[in-house]
């Protein structure tokens, strides 16, 4: 017998024998993370976009990511293609995922309402919550929504609550004060979904060829078209229904007024220089005199 051992050991070491291999994990590089990936419910090719999105990372964290996002009621399919296209998620503590989830519930986005504001705007993850606060603050106190319409801005636009905060006031006050348009017309027509360049050119194009009136205590003299119109439809509807104009009129009106703007801000640069060397003659002067007296 230790004779057929040594035979036997003898003919393992020569080419070509191997010993069975040893029993192991799945050959396959992160099956078991795509099995628990299929129990949470996502599909087989669901499953291999997320193992797909940063490899290196561990399975905890992008199951972890994936499971708070089902839980606030995004389908499979929302909830990878939410970490498609945010995949910096998936390094977030999941506690940190949790804790935003309930803080935009606090601000009315519960339900249907979250679910589209975070697969609008995944970035509401990674704001800090006193950035947060200072947007909600501002909109209910400085541009006085109510509850309702706040709600509704947020699950339309929520990246309101990314803007710079001046931004964001000084085009409520154009809206408001400048086009006359109250609270209620600007929710419906999702004033800050459009960047605030293009509703200026756009309602002041409309001025210029007689269109547009601001409203005196309320009332013009001619009809003005709604903010809605304004703002949704696209450029080459907004000139044909509602400018009757050309796109090559449109485009060299945009181009007249940022010359104007130039100028403008060229003016009030020299204004500041002129306004600076008057306060600097003035403490001369002033330390002439008193020279003068002693």
């Amino acid at each position: 017998m230790a004779g057929l051992g040594l035979r036997g050991a003898g003919r393992a070491l020569l080419p070509g024998w191997a010993l069975p291999a040893a029993p192991g994990p799945c050959p396959r590089r992160g099956c078991g993370e795509a099995a628990a990936l299929r129990a949470m419910g996502f599909s087989q090719e669901q499953a291999r976009r997320l193992l797909a999105l940063q490899p290196r990372l561990g399975p905890e964290h992008r199951e972890a990511a994936a499971a708070q996002l089902l839980l606030l009621g995004l389908s499979p399919e929302a909830a990878a293609a939410l970490l498609e296209r945010s995949p910096a998620l998936l390094r977030l503590p999941t506690e940190r995922l949790r804790e935003r989830a309930e803080e935009l519930r606090r601000l009315g986005l519960d339900g249907g309402r979250l679910q589209r504001a975070v697969s609008r705007c995944p970035q509401l993850f990674h704001v800090p919550r006193r950035r947060l606060e200072a947007a909600v603050r501002l909109l209910r106190e400085r541009c006085l929504f109510t509850a309702g319409q706040l709600r509704e801005v947020l699950e339309t636009c929520p990246t309101v609550l990314l803007e710079e905060h001046r931004t964001l006031h000084h085009q409520f006050q154009y809206a408001y004060f400048r086009m006359g348009v109250r609270q209620k017309a600007m929710v419906q027509a999702r004033l800050f979904q459009m960047p605030f360049a293009e509703l200026r050119n756009r309602h002041i194009f409309l001025e210029r060829r007689g269109l547009y009136e601001t409203p005196h205590k309320g009332q013009t003299q001619t009809s003005n078209p709604k903010l809605k119109d304004i703002l949704q439809l696209p450029e080459k509807d907004f000139l044909a229904s509602l400018a009757c104009a050309t796109p090559e009129e449109y485009e060299v009106f945009k181009k007249l007024l940022a010359r104007e703007e130039e100028e403008k801000e060229e003016e009030k640069e020299e204004e500041d220089v002129e306004a600076l060397y008057a306060e600097d003659d003035d403490d001369f002067d002033s330390d002439e005199s008193k020279t003068a007296r002693e």
